[in-house]
């Protein structure tokens, strides 16, 4: 009996790659939305959409042009410092670990924001939403496509060379739900 209980214990060790993969990921999920709110913010400035966020064209323009930069600026950290594109996600103690790794990460980085970003000001108000939504993407959509591709993934080599793709399109459609 004991044999049997020690054979169902489960190693859920975090290793630096696997940690750097979901860290990416959501970090290119949280840059794609911040590039997305500029575009939103230069039609705005245009006036083809509804003014919601700016008063004049000219702020609006200011912070498209601040957006776009941040977003870029997000967009090159996964690139420059990970530099891991590869999801492993084969056995279920790195489906667990996936799992786990992407809920510390979207807890971390929805506190973070919540805290450092201020509500005063419209556009960091919208940041922080975009934030959140992207967290609440990474907890409640993320885990089950990893779960998905974990259960599709044992009979497709095709699916198990682009995870990475199929997560990071996941989460930025289903960070759209949230907002």
């Amino acid at each position: 009996m004991n044999n049997d209980l020690s054979k169902l214990s489960l190693n859920l060790s975090i290793n630096k790659n696997q940690m750097s993969s979901i860290l990416g990921l959501y970090i290119f999920a949280f840059g794609t939305s911040l590039l997305g709110f500029s575009f939103y913010l230069l039609l705005e400035s245009f006036g083809n959409v509804e003014q919601k966020y700016i008063n004049w064209s000219g702020q609006g323009l200011f912070w498209t042009l601040i957006t776009a930069c941040v977003a870029i600026f997000i967009l090159f950290i996964p690139i420059e410092f990970f530099r891991n594109y590869s999801l492993i996600n084969r056995s279920f103690n790195e489906l667990l670990t996936n799992i786990v790794s992407v809920i510390i990460v979207s807890l971390f980085f929805l506190v973070l924001t919540q805290v450092v970003l201020s509500d005063q000001n419209i556009i960091l108000n919208e940041y922080r939403i975009i934030s959140r939504s992207v967290s609440f993407s990474g907890f409640i959509t993320i885990p089950l496509m990893l779960f998905v591709l974990h259960n599709v993934g044992r009979n497709s080599q095709i699916i198990n060379k682009y995870a990475y793709s199929f997560v990071l399109l996941v989460w930025i459609l289903s960070n759209q739900v949230f907002l």
